[in-house]
């Protein structure tokens, strides 16, 4: 027989039960978002950004929000935004990507970056995104994160391979498309072979600007052709020449010219024959006249 007391006692803990359960699962079910927008939280994290920074991030974050897939090769259309993307033949997580419209990570900071500035201001690879002639300042991976402000641009990879690039929001945070099978999202700034930053000049450019020509045109640490290599031009670039000055004589192409520009965006030499223009550049000085370039 059941007494009367155990019988209040389940009573009261049924009770219990049905009235704390629910109060629980909402708690929990409250939590957990929370938790997941402290952790993928998208935005300016720190202060020190430019109006356009703040422009370029807000567009990033965007696509972060509406939850745009990584494509590789997306972005890369005629116009900045989404594309459907390639099968990177190296890659067996891409096998979707042609079904997907999206972003990889160069086509994202494109996108990012025209929306800010109102002009495709950084058409191409994640190379040619970092050694833009529009760099305001740029920082090397030694400084580290310290000098770092929202917006600018942080890229992986050696000087003659930049594999990846990604925009920083401040606090240690950057958003990035990373790779096929993902979404764009947040993440924390990996400095494993992490190679540098470049600041964003959204405005006019300042410098005496040129066009290269031809295919996988090397420059050079030195003003020679024996010097060691620095980055190749895979084809015609706008570059800002510093200045420069007669060394050693090249024949290439048919030409024949012993005149080297600095190219202060890449820290590199490149003999007058691939940049468009009269054998001595007009209107740009003589290095170490008035302008001496810093050691590569």
């Amino acid at each position: 027989m059941v007494r009367r007391t155990d019988l209040i006692r389940t009573l009261i803990a049924l009770l219990a039960f049905l009235f704390w359960a629910p109060v629980s699962a909402a708690a929990a079910d409250t939590a957990a978002p929370a938790q997941r927008t402290a952790a993928d939280t998208c935005g300016v994290l720190a202060p020190g950004a430019s109006a356009a920074a703040e422009r370029a991030i807000a567009a990033a974050c965007a696509e972060v929000a509406a939850g745009t897939w990584y494509t590789w090769g997306g972005g890369h259309g005629a116009q900045p935004g989404a594309t459907y993307g390639q099968v990177d033949p190296t890659d067996p997580a891409s096998e979707h990507d042609p079904e997907r419209l999206g972003f990889d990570c160069s086509g994202l900071v494109r996108h990012a970056y025209a929306k800010a500035a109102g002009s495709d201001i950084l058409n191409g690879v994640a190379s040619r995104q970092y050694y833009t002639h529009r760099a305001a300042d740029r920082f090397t991976a030694a400084q580290g994160l310290a000098p770092l402000r929202p917006g600018d641009l942080l890229a992986w990879g050696t000087s003659q391979d930049l594999h990846h690039i990604a925009i920083y929001l401040g606090a240690g945070k950057m958003v990035e498309a990373k790779e096929s099978g993902t979404r764009l999202m947040v993440s924390d700034v990996r400095l494993k072979n992490y190679f540098g930053a470049v600041r964003v000049n959204t405005g006019p450019v300042t410098g005496h600007i040129h066009q290269t020509w031809g295919t996988d045109v090397w420059t050079k640490a030195e003003p020679s052709v024996s010097a060691a290599r620095v980055y190749a031009f895979p084809y015609s670039t706008t570059i800002r020449v510093q200045c420069q000055k007669h060394a050693e004589r090249v024949t290439s192409e048919g030409y024949t010219n012993d005149v080297w520009s600095y190219l202060p965006d890449y820290r590199a030499w490149m003999t007058n024959i691939y940049i468009k223009g009269a054998a001595w550049l007009d209107g740009v000085s003589e290095c170490g006249t008035t302008t001496t370039p810093p050691a590569p």
